[in-house]
């Protein structure tokens, strides 16, 4: 019994505000994490691998980055449970020239109200929020996938690069902005140079993610 209660429970996270706003955070990071691995911005060496959402992902074991990623996100949970957060950008910037490579934009949608249903509850769920959290799971699975084989079609980066993560929020904030995450340089690929990936969406009662990366064209594309 106690069990069958714990998979009911859990099944009918998404349809919570903060269980939704949770998993948002929680796909944030793991997909900043990939990208870093991913495109070599930090070494090999400096990740370890654990078990996420039914795949290999690899984490950090630099306390460094993995500071810097926790307090981006904390504030970005904060904003997201606010109904504030509207974009989460992932820039990776050659250290040299100053010029965007790639530009990771997840957009961030409220399509929904929080359940008012007790997680508990054996009642039937609302309609529009039949999807289980596996579902939800999978379909961010499918995202990272594509962050994993961005490989094949995004060029080669040779040059040093470092990374920038970038917050939008709409103009009715209920706290002020901390200061490390003031107006900066939107990270825009130079115009007339960009291509644009477009990669797949994920959806919670509450939230929808769509994924999209631009990067600048290689020079034998030109």
């Amino acid at each position: 019994m106690a069990t069958a209660q714990a998979t009911a429970t859990s099944s009918k996270t998404h349809l919570t505000l903060r269980g939704s706003t949770a998993i948002v955070s929680d796909f944030f990071n793991f997909s900043v994490q990939s990208i870093l691995y991913q495109r070599g911005i930090y070494p090999a060496e400096d990740f370890r691998p654990v078990k996420k959402y039914g795949l290999q992902m690899l984490i950090t074991t630099d306390d460094g980055l993995e500071t810097y990623i926790g307090d981006c996100l904390k504030q970005v949970e904060r904003w997201i449970e606010a109904g504030e957060l509207t974009r989460l950008v992932v820039a990776i910037v050659e250290k040299e020239s100053g010029e965007t490579r790639e530009r990771w934009q997840f957009d961030l949608e409220v399509t929904g109200k929080e359940s008012e249903q007790p997680a508990s509850s054996s009642a039937p769920p609302a309609p529009g929020s039949k999807k289980t959290d596996a579902q939800v799971k999978a379909e961010i699975a499918a995202i990272i996938k594509q962050i994993t084989a961005s490989c094949t079609f995004l060029p080669v980066i040779e040059e040093e690069c470092a990374f920038q993560i970038l917050a939008y929020t709409n103009s009715q904030l209920s706290e002020p902005v901390p200061l490390e995450w003031q107006d900066s340089d939107a990270r825009l690929i130079a115009e007339g140079q960009a291509e644009q990936v477009k990669l797949r969406s994920f959806s919670t009662a509450i939230h929808k993610v769509d994924a999209v990366v631009a990067y600048r064209r290689g020079e034998e594309d030109e």
